[in-house]
């Protein structure tokens, strides 16, 4: 009997499924038990190219249908995903081992959320007249065309509908190629959208590793790429974007600072750095992994902070009380490992944690460092897993400039009931998505994307849809042309 995880097929093109089994098998596997749960096949040359010629043919009608029209097809598909929360939360659990209790209100709910609100702006994309005497300019606000989203593996539904929303709404079509750890959802976000209306073509998922992205993002007929992935990543599929002078966007990774004052309200803060380090077993790209905690509250915090994360529960992902998961993948898991082991050998005092749960599937038990420096491997890079990195500091100045020195940007945070040195503090950081007295909030109404090496251009929010249309301005004169002859 097929597992109720098994797609349809591996690809979803032009309004349906379309399978092609020549390409390379991808097996999906249940990270809570290692077991292999479903198989998706890589995109031939000649899916891609189904995808992108349809693609293409698609965009033309939709972007001339009036932004009320592609508003309304989002909406509706935001409707219909609510209403199938429970199953779609089931699957993003077995793609991305994720614990039900968080996918049930994180994942299809943000995607739901973000097509609802783009599906609200899509009306009032207009342009704006500009008089000059009695001449006078007008501006359009355009689609781009044809747009690739590639996806990571640690938020595939919100991720997909994170691209796919902005992009139609504008009045493009979309290629999405999630990654290939987690090749499932995306399906469901391509099967909804044709549900409530969407043209066939305008948003299509195709499988596949590497070269199927680099196949994408070379293609000439391309006129944008929105990438979520590693900085290494990114910085290819900048580059390869840059040949074909494409528009990006890049989402990638951070080594984000969460500074705790010594009058912080010590729960919140220890809240604060729960959500930051261990929310989807630490697999987020803005999570807050060097915890900067002073001096005068550093053992109250510790103590605290251990207790709590005693409470994490450990299990099977399909049962709601279970609060903390596995890792995506074992290969994953492994590379956390390492992390862990060079925090011991740096010298970083283990406060709990530490090693590899004593269960099926990829597991590893909450850990957090303390007393580590600015030069240890688990400060400096992005471990993307449970591990905490507790630094101490003295003063603002101090933490200000330690916070920055990284190649990093994605966000920042300041716990302290002092709110002049919280919007003093926040303004000195080098950072995109801030937080104060909070952590790890994602609205879709708040752009979303970092500076430095953590990326370019922003998701969410109205800077989404600068960032999936283009402005036309056209010059019109009522009087006649003077020329020199």
């Amino acid at each position: 009997m097929t597992h109720p995880a098994q797609p349809k097929a591996s690809h979803f093109i032009n309004g349906e499924y379309v399978e092609d089994t020549a390409g390379t098998p991808i097996p999906v596997i249940y990270a809570a038990t290692g077991e292999q749960i479903a198989t998706v096949h890589a995109a031939t040359p000649a899916i891609v190219e189904q995808a992108l010629s349809t693609a293409k043919a698609a965009q033309k009608a939709w972007a001339k249908m009036s932004g009320t029209e592609r508003g309304r097809i989002l909406r509706r598909a935001a409707d219909i995903m609510r209403d199938r929360n429970h199953d779609l939360s089931v699957l993003e659990t077995y793609d991305t081992g994720k614990p039900l209790q968080e996918t049930l209100v994180a994942d299809a709910t943000s995607g739901a959320d973000a097509l609802e609100y783009f599906g609200g702006l899509a009306a009032s994309l207009t342009g704006e007249h500009i008089p000059l005497g009695e001449d006078w300019v007008y501006t359009k606000r355009e689609a781009l065309g044809l747009c690739v989203g590639i996806g990571a593996w640690n938020y595939p539904t919100q991720i997909a509908c994170w691209k796919g929303a902005p992009a139609l709404a504008c009045g493009n079509a979309m290629v999405f190629k999630p990654s290939e750890t987690t090749p499932l959802c995306a399906l469901k976000v391509a099967e909804i959208l044709i549900e409530a209306g969407a043209p066939a073509g305008v948003f299509n998922v195709v499988q596949g590793m590497g070269e199927v992205g680099g196949a994408l993002v070379t293609d000439p007929r391309v006129d944008k790429v929105s990438l979520t992935g590693s900085v290494p990543t990114g910085k290819k599929v900048y580059a390869a974007a840059a040949e074909g002078m494409k528009h990006v966007t890049m989402e990638l990774g951070g080594k984000s600072p969460l500074i705790i004052f010594d009058d912080a309200d010590l729960d919140n803060a220890v809240g604060g750095a729960i959500n930051g380090n261990f929310y989807s077993s630490g697999q987020v790209c803005s999570n807050g992994t060097r915890v900067f905690v002073q001096k005068g509250i550093k053992e109250k915090f510790l103590a605290r902070l251990a207790e709590r994360t005693g409470n994490a529960i450990l299990g099977d992902p399909m049962d709601e009380a279970t609060s903390f998961g596995p890792m995506v993948t074992e290969n994953q898991m492994n590379i956390v490992l390492g992390y862990i082991e060079k925090g011991k050998e740096e010298g970083a005092r283990l406060i709990c944690g530490g090693k590899r749960a004593d269960m099926d599937g990829y597991f590893i038990e909450p850990t957090v460092f303390a007393d580590v420096t600015d030069d240890m491997t688990i400060a400096r890079e992005e471990i993307f897993g449970p591990v905490m990195s507790v630094l101490d500091f003295d003063t603002e100045e101090e933490v200000v400039a330690r916070a920055n020195d990284t190649e990093f940007g994605l966000s920042a945070g300041v716990f302290t009931k002092d709110f002049t040195r919280a919007h003093r503090v926040i303004g000195n950081l080098e950072a995109g998505s801030c937080f104060i007295n909070s952590y790890n909030d994602a609205p879709v109404e708040a752009p979303f994307g970092g500076v430095k090496a953590s990326g370019v251009g922003r998701e969410n929010s109205k800077e989404a849809i600068k960032h999936f249309s283009q402005v036309k301005s056209v010059y019109v004169r009522m009087g006649d042309v003077e020329a020199a002859f």
